[in-house]
């Protein structure tokens, strides 16, 4: 199960560009002179980048020349990007193109700097310019530089759409942006992206500023990141809903983004209780061919023979798995309209060959209670 949100640039139209800094100018002409056959692959930039740089800030100034100087704004799919493409898939044909929308930035932005060892993740949001809140969401990057955050926006840094057409101008005032400052333009939907100690909310945002009064509790987001790591999918999506919902709901692409993790949790939930249907189907097929060896050596008179104590515990073995899978199957909770079915036929199955269990081991119990005499004149009743 797939779900996706789009991703969108909010254009720029006027801004002021930031100029390439003497500090990252020798890092700049060493990657455009990057070989050609290099950049076909992610693995292809990170090893070039890891051969000719040394630092995590030279590392990541590479990262971000080659993204926005190499890759063009896709201004006609600006409205309808592709959703169902996987990350990697994003990833081969913006290298393959050599274009994108804000989401191929940034996959590609992050995918090249995870493989340099440099914690990065990808930021959804709204954005901001010239006092105008865009009615359209965004995507840009988070990075983890020798201990700090900074804040990375490769397709802000790329250029900008003049009259339906991209001009390419890279722009450093969005590489290692400073968290403080980057929220005057961009505001995570989740504010644990916002990288503060006391989060904006979604009024502040479009205020531009703090409110007066706001009473200020401390927010560890250090701790809470690092809190956030240790989750499965799952959890991280509940937990993101619920700061998402905390924020409050200012405008339609926040309200957008709140189903879009809903379903996120939902389906990664179902997934994985999926995962653990197929699991007890597993179980339940292991314990019906135990129960089938059982009913086909008593058809045979017990034979070979064995030792009692040895058909005590071949009837005790098929118990416990018929019980376990009737424990299990009560524990999956929700698999989904088209799975419904079958956990229902699965539960109605174990519950009926428990009975069946239940009365060959009555059936094994009044067996072995007789004497040889006895057991003969049983076994002869049965055929």
């Amino acid at each position: 199960m797939k779900n996706s949100l789009v991703f969108l640039l909010l254009v720029l139209t006027q801004f002021s560009l930031g100029q390439t800094t003497n500090e990252y100018l020798t890092i700049d002409q060493k990657m455009a002179q990057i070989p050609d056959s290099l950049t076909k692959t992610t693995d292809g930039i990170a090893k070039y980048i890891n051969s000719n740089f040394k630092t995590e800030s030279e590392k990541i100034r590479a990262v971000f020349y080659w993204t926005t100087t190499n890759i063009v704004y896709d201004v006609p799919n600006m409205f309808e990007p592709n959703q169902l493409d996987s990350p990697q898939e994003k990833i081969e044909k913006t290298l393959k193109s050599r274009k994108g929308v804000c989401i191929h930035y940034a996959e590609t932005f992050k995918d090249i700097t995870t493989k340099l060892d440099i914690k990065t993740y990808i930021i959804s949001g709204y954005t901001k310019q010239a006092g105008q809140v865009a009615p359209i969401s965004h995507a840009w990057c988070a990075s983890k530089i020798e201990g700090k955050w900074f804040l990375f926006d490769p397709t802000w840094g790329a250029g900008y759409v003049d009259q339906q057409q991209f001009v390419k101008k890279r722009n450093d005032n969005f590489f290692k942006v400073e968290p403080k400052k980057m929220i005057n333009s961009h505001m995570p939907f989740d504010y644990l992206w916002q990288f503060l100690n006391v989060p904006w909310t979604n009024q502040e945002f479009y205020d531009g500023k703090e409110a007066v009064n706001k009473v200020k509790k401390n927010f560890d987001y250090l701790a809470e990141i690092e809190q956030h790591q240790t989750l499965s999918e799952e959890e991280q999506a509940f937990q993101a809903a619920e700061r998402v919902e905390k924020n409050g709901f200012k405008n339609p692409l926040i309200s957008k983004y709140h189903t879009y993790l809903k379903n996120q949790f939902t389906g990664l939930t179902q997934n994985k209780n999926i995962e653990k249907l197929n699991e007890v189907v597993a179980n339940y097929n292991e314990a019906i061919g135990h129960l089938n060896d059982f009913m086909f050596y008593r058809q045979r008179n017990f034979k070979p023979v064995v030792s009692d104590e040895e058909m005590k515990n071949m009837m005790k073995t098929i118990k416990d798995k018929f019980k376990k899978c009737n424990d299990d199957v009560y524990k999956i909770g929700s698999v989904g309209s088209q799975n419904s079915a079958m956990l229902s036929g699965l539960k109605k199955n174990i519950s009926q060959n428990l009975l069946v269990v239940e009365k060959q081991e009555t059936f094994l119990n009044d067996y072995l209670s007789k004497t040889m005499a006895g057991r003969k004149l049983m076994l002869s009743r049965q055929r």
